[in-house]
């Protein structure tokens, strides 16, 4: 294999480790950011259970003291 080839393979492997690293780094925040938004979507979730009025305003309890 000649000194040119293996310059440009060298060359090649080099930018593929940075382009990896890269990746990598872009999926590790994604990740990141899913794992706040599947938190924030279950907080409302319960907090739509345990309140089905602030949906819905005809599914309103009466009061107690009615």
């Amino acid at each position: 294999m000649s000194e040119t080839r293996l310059a440009d393979l060298e060359v090649k492997c080099a930018h593929l480790e940075k382009m990896l690293a890269d990746l990598s780094e872009v999926m590790w925040r994604q990740q990141q950011e899913l794992d706040a938004l599947k938190d924030g979507y279950r907080q409302v979730r319960e907090r739509l259970k345990g309140d089905p009025g602030l949906v819905d305003a005809s599914v309103t309890e009466r009061p107690p003291h009615y």
